[in-house]
């Protein structure tokens, strides 16, 4: 016997990292390590059943969803991304409602407009839809209302011009027209699509890839969505170092919170499930790594001025959003902002975010050394002011290449540095202009009474400093700029697999009742906009939301038309075929079986062939026991089984 020479460490480790390359080649769709969004392929990334897996229901099955859903014009049709698209299709079938649409499509456009061209627009708009002899005239607009947009239009234009005409006719579209929607073929498909929404989430919805980076309770790993070939990343938290850690508290407030924002410079939250040994939140996928990366690894520490400020546009209209909901964020930090495939950015990790309550203040000193605000580390009350002073540190860093209070590679206490927050004033370079310096020292007063953002009106102070007057924040929030850097498809911003530290089993921790409670709070499946979205980008909701020919209902929203049977399984296709052929060549076995089927009455316990032949199909139902038998006594014992599986009311009977 010839014996194997023990390897090496350096041998073993050679070849992990030969086999984590060929995963690493295989791990992700060919089409997303190409850098392309989805691929040129027919399908994009879904699975060759995504029809079966987003068929509609037959409306019959809806009427629960019916019965209890929110009948309210805001909620379905404005925010809800298909809802918004079903009720314009409705609207298109009317004239007079098409035009109302259009109306409003015009306006928005106009609020994006550069300043230069808001009087062109605005007059055009006059012209088209507020002018009676118009064929696209708008009567829902009084005409007093427009007489006073005209004289407005002719003295200053201004982006918000058009509000008192667009809410006119918002009421009129959330009155009769809505209610005439709401008994429309148009309102019954949402509730098709909103059933789809609400089906169970499990592991098998997604495709698992390479682990991406390591969270506080467990691994962050890519996925794609089978149905929808949509990528994103799956933060997994691990059940028994949750509980060890005690938090379950803090898990689910982060969920929460994400599960209520909805913004596209936050990271949203997609889906929420638990499997045996997790809980897992489905995140927006952020593949251009972290602000902390490229402010200190891609050329010199820092920023031009130009990019710092659209990053800083960028994250105060998140924190606008997460303030919107009254939530503090708490944690503002370049680790914490992360770019996407296109250079956009989000704010991530809402572990440290807190809703307040509605006019009350809270206390708590949390956050990392160095962008803590003064107010937190005094252990004072606060609302919304540490969020203003994190993003003063951010733009600080940005331009500069360091925090404001520790020099780069700077070994110093976190006393050190908390006295310096509390007592010293940052020092400015070259770097920065005259508008850049400005809005840091005012973002970074000690004072909160005094700091810019904390006077009342919050994120809209900021935008009127200086600093930002080149920016257009109607076209940023409309995606219509484009970034000054855009990450490499082809560069990876995360580590390599070899170098995520892996986590160590949790011993000693047991799980019980309370904490499936908790589970059930936590798992709730799709979250609605983003999953709506979803749908939308991956041109789903383009193939599958089809009527009947010259707009007629189609089959499965016709309440007078049967719905199909469900599909039966390759078994129960199998068996019943052969038992079909059996009933043939034996007259007497059907009239016997149905008579076991169809009886009411209690069966009386089954003869001792019929038991042996019942084991054999205990067999057939657990293909693992097959290896042990050879091919053609299998065959045989198959060929004596089929005639026992018509249903399985009568197996479980005998």
């Amino acid at each position: 016997m010839v014996q194997r020479r023990k390897r090496s460490h350096r041998e073993r480790l050679e070849e992990r990292r030969k086999q984590e390359f060929l995963v690493e080649e295989s791990c992700f769709p060919e089409e997303y390590v190409k850098g392309e969004k989805w691929g040129g392929g027919k399908r994009k990334g879904k699975s060759k059943k995504w029809k079966e897996i987003l068929k509609f229901p037959h409306i019959s099955q809806c009427e629960d969803l019916r019965r209890t859903i929110e009948r309210d014009y805001c909620s379905i049709c404005e925010k809800q991304p298909i809802g918004r698209l079903l009720f314009r299709q409705f609207c298109e079938t009317q004239p007079e409602l098409e035009c109302c649409i259009r109306f409003l499509d015009s306006v928005a456009e106009y609020e994006i407009a550069p300043d230069e061209k808001l009087g062109e627009k605005g007059k055009e708009i006059m012209m088209k839809y507020l002018t009676p002899e118009s064929p696209a005239y708008v009567p829902e607009v009084s005409q007093e209302l427009i007489q006073q947009t005209e004289e407005k239009l002719e003295n200053s234009p201004c982006k918000e011009l058009f509000c008192p005409c667009t809410k006119s006719v918002l009421d009129h579209l959330s009155g009769e027209p809505f209610q005439e929607y709401l008994n429309s073929m148009y309102f019954d498909r949402f509730l098709q699509w909103k059933w789809l929404e609400r089906q169970p989430v499990t592991k098998n919805t997604f495709r698992q890839y390479r682990v991406l980076g390591k969270g506080g309770f467990g691994e962050v790993c890519a996925c794609q969505v089978r149905a929808t070939g949509k990528m994103y990343a799956c933060k997994r938290l691990e059940k028994k170092r949750i509980k060890k850690r005690k938090g379950e508290s803090m898990a689910l407030n982060e969920k929460q919170i994400l599960e209520k924002v909805n913004s596209q410079f936050v990271v949203n939250l997609a889906y929420a499930y638990e499997t045996k040994d997790a809980l897992c939140l489905v995140l927006t996928i952020m593949n251009g790594g972290d602000l902390k990366f490229h402010i200190y690894n891609m050329g010199n520490p820092g920023f031009e001025e130009e990019r710092a400020l659209f990053y800083a546009a960028e994250i105060l209209c998140g924190l606008e959003d997460l303030h919107r909901e009254n939530t503090v964020y708490r944690d503002l930090k370049p680790e914490n902002i992360l770019l996407d495939d296109y250079g956009h950015i989000r704010i991530s990790d809402l572990g440290l975010a807190v809703k307040i309550p509605e006019g009350e203040s809270i206390r708590g000193r949390v956050g990392t050394v160095g962008y803590m605000a003064p107010e937190v580390l005094n252990n004072q009350r606060y609302t919304l002011s540490p969020d203003y002073w994190g993003l003063g540190c951010l733009i600080y860093e940005m331009i500069a290449g360091q925090s404001p209070f520790r020099g780069r590679k700077e070994k110093v206490k976190r006393e050190e540095v908390d006295r310096r927050v509390l007592e010293t004033e940052e020092v400015y370079s070259h770097k920065f202009s005259e508008e850049a310096k400005s809005i840091c020292k005012m973002l970074l007063t000690k004072d909160v009474k005094q700091r810019l953002g904390c006077q009342g009106e919050g994120a809209a102070e900021v935008k009127r400093h200086p600093f930002f007057k080149s920016m257009n924040f109607k076209r940023l929030e409309a995606g219509m700029l484009d970034p000054p850097f855009v990450p490499d498809p082809r560069a990876v911003y995360c580590k390599d697999v070899l170098d995520i530290e892996q986590f160590s089993t949790v011993k000693g921790v047991n799980l019980d009742q309370t904490d499936d409670d908790f589970y059930s709070k936590f798992s709730t499946g799709s979250v609605s906009i983003p999953w709506q979205n979803e749908m939308i980008e991956t041109e789903c909701f383009k193939e599958l939301n089809v009527f009947g020919p010259n707009g007629t209902i189609s089959p499965d929203l016709n309440k007078s038309y049967p719905p199909e049977p469900p599909k039966k399984g390759l078994l129960q296709r199998i068996f019943k075929r052969q038992h079909q052929n059996n009933s043939k060549s034996s007259p007497n076995s059907k009239a016997s079986l149905n008579h076991h089927i169809n009886s009411n009455h209690d069966f009386k316990p089954a003869p001792a062939e019929m038991r042996e032949k019942l084991k054999v199909l205990s067999i057939l139902q657990k293909p693992k026991v097959f290896p042990q038998l050879s091919t053609s006594k299998r065959q045989q014992e198959r060929s004596s089984a089929v005639w026992f599986v018509p249903t399985m009311r009568f197996v479980t009977a005998l």
